[in-house]
């Protein structure tokens, strides 16, 4: 599995930590070992042009997914060849902003590290087509969520 992550935050943020929570979380869903994934950590500004020009909300956001291929958990591929052979597909992008999950975090009552792990696992979530705007699949995207996040905190010896 080919797992980028690029810190153009600024931020000091665990890279390592965040590509193998990524790698644990594809596992976990059954996505391709040879699929590609890229986790970008950007600062504010850049967040805030993304959101704008994306989703035509204004100010930064936490997470942003950008899917590439029709990929779903479960499956092998994004697609088959003319010989049926699976392909491995890109995933796409998550951008998470650590400057608007630190401050989150802090609301939350938890540390900055675990604010991370749940935008980025939020938005693999949303890269495989999961989504949360009705409540059937609100429960299903955050079930799987609280699930695959606590099996990497155990993974990790923590809770």
């Amino acid at each position: 599995m080919s797992i980028e992550v690029l810190n153009e935050s600024g931020a000091a943020v665990d890279e390592n930590a965040l590509a193998e929570l990524s790698r644990h979380v594809l596992d976990g869903l059954r996505v391709h070992p040879l699929a590609e994934l890229s986790v970008l950590l950007v600062d504010e500004d850049a967040m805030t042009e993304l959101h704008v020009k994306w989703m035509d909300e204004p100010g930064p956001t936490d997470v942003l997914s950008f899917p590439m291929d029709e990929l779903r958990p479960g499956h092998l591929s994004g697609g088959a060849d003319e010989d049926e052979e699976a392909d491995p597909g890109l995933l796409g992008d998550v951008v998470l902003c650590p400057s608007v999950a630190e401050r989150q975090a802090r609301t939350a009552g938890h540390s900055t590290e675990d604010e991370l792990e749940l935008l980025c696992t939020h938005g693999i979530l949303h890269l495989l087509g999961y989504d949360h705007a009705e409540p059937e699949e609100h429960k299903e995207m955050f079930g799987l969520q609280a699930e695959l996040l606590t099996s990497w905190r155990e993974k990790r010896g923590r809770r």
